[in-house]
């Protein structure tokens, strides 16, 4: 992760960090990875919808894209509280990639379009097969993760390094025709990246300065690298219940290897099945299911990627409306009032903001939901421009657009 930002923003009350990508509310993971290894079946599990998934390399062309609901008790603890006539989750943007394969760099199968469908997405599941199956086939004949793991990565800093390469070219074609030279700072930037992109590794697992992450994000904004990645590993449904595969411990060590992140193991085909006796209101296979000692992972993998790609949400509530709103991790109270509307971001008066566990822990037991007890207790604070909203503020915008 970048180091914080210093300077007039820090004196004001700002705790900003420099990352890397945009600084949106409608960010997107992608999910990438060999054919043949479970995305679009994750995809569906995700997004409820009904995609391809057929047993075929390139069933997926172009990039199928969902939402889906965020799993948030917050959320459905105000929803209970409130029973308000309308209810508006916050969702993650995901989007199902072609899958990749050996050459992909240079053009083998629709390689750059597809890396060009990586390169426009925020953040990336990485899907890695450990299940073998007679009848699910693989590019390479057999099922090797750590091998696909490193196919996948290679094609990844192969084409990033060519998208350095033409960067660092223009510049100094730039420079040249002004009569200048590249600073030794800029140099550095450029050798250090062509360097770690030549052994594989993952950039955003790196350490960077200040000046590397502005530069990079200023002049090299579609790198894939610097993409926040969450591994996950499709296991059989046996193997991932009993947590026993032979592969499990290698693919840790080649992760880490490559610089580390975050990694899920987790069963399509056991998520499949919760799923399928949930819509059946198959009670007893629900509980078979529990006694089995298997645990559902699909809400886990959801968090982590809304949080890897450093948002966070805000509720609006009342006896009409509980919503939760999504910004990026840094938003001021203005942009919290812009995420509603943008009128009411340039007619900011003052937010006034409660903490999610002190309205919950201050209600009056029998009584309806209000922020009564909030104000008691002097829980209840005004905010000016320059508050940074956290996770699970409650907040009321003042302004004076009309209406």
């Amino acid at each position: 992760m970048a180091p914080k930002k210093k300077g007039k923003d820090e004196e004001a009350g700002y705790k900003l960090e420099l990352r890397f990508g945009r600084t949106k509310a409608n960010l997107k993971m992608g999910v990438v990875g060999l054919p043949n290894v479970g995305k679009s079946s994750f995809f569906n599990l995700l997004t409820k919808q009904s995609i391809d998934a057929a047993n075929f390399p390139f069933c997926t062309i172009k990039p199928n894209e969902g939402r889906v609901q965020l799993p948030d008790p917050r959320f459905e603890k105000l929803c209970s509280m409130y029973k308000p006539k309308s209810e508006v989750p916050a969702y993650l943007n995901v989007t199902d990639i072609a899958g990749l394969v050996r050459g992909a760099s240079e053009g083998e199968g629709l390689g750059n379009e597809f890396l060009s469908h990586i390169a426009a997405v925020d953040g990336i599941y990485h899907m890695v097969r450990l299940f073998e199956s007679d009848e699910v086939t693989h590019v390479d004949d057999s099922v090797d993760p750590v091998r696909d793991l490193q196919t996948i990565t290679a094609e990844l800093c192969i084409k990033d390094r060519q998208y350095v390469d033409s960067v660092r070219a223009a510049e100094e074609t730039k420079l040249k025709k002004a009569n200048k030279k590249m600073t030794d700072e800029m140099t550095a930037l450029f050798d250090r990246l062509q360097e770690l992109l030549d052994t594989t590794k993952v950039l955003s697992k790196q350490e960077w300065s200040s000046f590397e992450v502005e530069k990079i994000n200023e002049l090299m904004p579609r790198l894939i690298g610097t993409k926040p990645v969450v591994y996950l590993l499709n296991m059989s449904e046996k193997g991932y219940i009993t947590k026993k595969s032979k592969w499990l411990k290698k693919v840790f060590d080649k992760i880490n290897e490559m610089g580390g992140g975050t990694i899920i193991p987790y069963s399509v085909e056991f998520e499949e099945r919760i799923l399928e006796a949930q819509a059946n209101n198959d009670e007893a296979g629900l509980k078979a299911i529990e006694e089995e000692g298997g645990k559902p992972n699909l809400e886990k993998i959801i968090r982590t990627g809304f949080n890897e790609l450093n948002l966070i949400n805000f509720f609006t509530v009342g006896e009409d409306e509980v919503r939760a709103w999504t910004v990026y991790k840094g938003a001021t109270a203005p942009n919290c009032a812009g995420a509603i509307h943008g009128d009411m971001e340039k007619c900011f008066i003052k937010a006034e903001v409660a903490k999610y566990t002190d309205f919950v822990e201050l209600q009056t037991a029998g009584q309806k939901a209000s922020m009564a007890g909030v104000k008691s207790a002097g829980k209840y604070k005004q905010e000016g421009k320059t508050y940074l909203v956290e996770d699970g503020d409650i907040i009321n915008i003042m302004h004076n657009a009309k209406k």
